[in-house]
Order: C-alpha cells, then sequence, then structure tokens
C-alpha cells in the first residue's frame, strides 16, 4: 500500500459497528525465514487484538501483511508482537 493510500481519509464501516469511521493503515514485512507453526498460532491470538482487522501471509514473497486501524495499534505495537512471536523481520516493505 502506498503512503498516500495509508493516509487517505478514514473509511466507513458497516451500520451497527462500535465506530462509524476508522483510520485504516496496511503494513507489510518481508520475513528472514518462513513461518512456523507456532509463529503462526501467536499471530492467530494477535488477530483477537482490538484495532487488527486482518493479517495475511504471502508464502511466494515471504511477507506478512497487517491491516490496522491506527486510531486503536500503533506500528511500534505490531513490531512488538512480531518480537514476541519471535518473527524475525528483514524490512519494512514501502
Amino acid at each position: 500500500m502506498s503512503q498516500a493510500a495509508a493516509e487517505a481519509p478514514a473509511v466507513p464501516l458497516a451500520a451497527g459497528c462500535y465506530n462509524a469511521f476508522m483510520t485504516l493503515v496496511e503494513i507489510t514485512y518481508e520475513l528472514r525465514s518462513p513461518l512456523t507453526e507456532e509463529q503462526l498460532r501467536q499471530l492467530g491470538q494477535f488477530a483477537n487484538t482490538y484495532g487488527l482487522r486482518s493479517f495475511r501471509v504471502d508464502e511466494s514473497k515471504n511477507q506478512l501483511s497487517f491491516e490496522y486501524d491506527a486510531s486503536r495499534l500503533r506500528e511500534t505495537q505490531v513490531a512488538h508482537v512480531l518480537g514476541q512471536a519471535r518473527i524475525a523481520v528483514a524490512r519494512k516493505v514501502i
């Protein structure tokens, strides 16, 4: 996702949601090695975090992407979870 797209205006959510608007951000990391089953399990637990909308693994590119509400989570919190799960990141993909 480009920086311009990441800074786009808030996206309206479906009716009945706790908040009428969210500031969605997507961040992608290149991984040093493929994820293990344990790392995937820990990411699944993180998926229940308030503000995290989704994550996806692109095994062909060895990348991990997160989509989150920037008003609820910060990039540093996402990076912290990666560290706790012992997921080695080669770099942030821009």
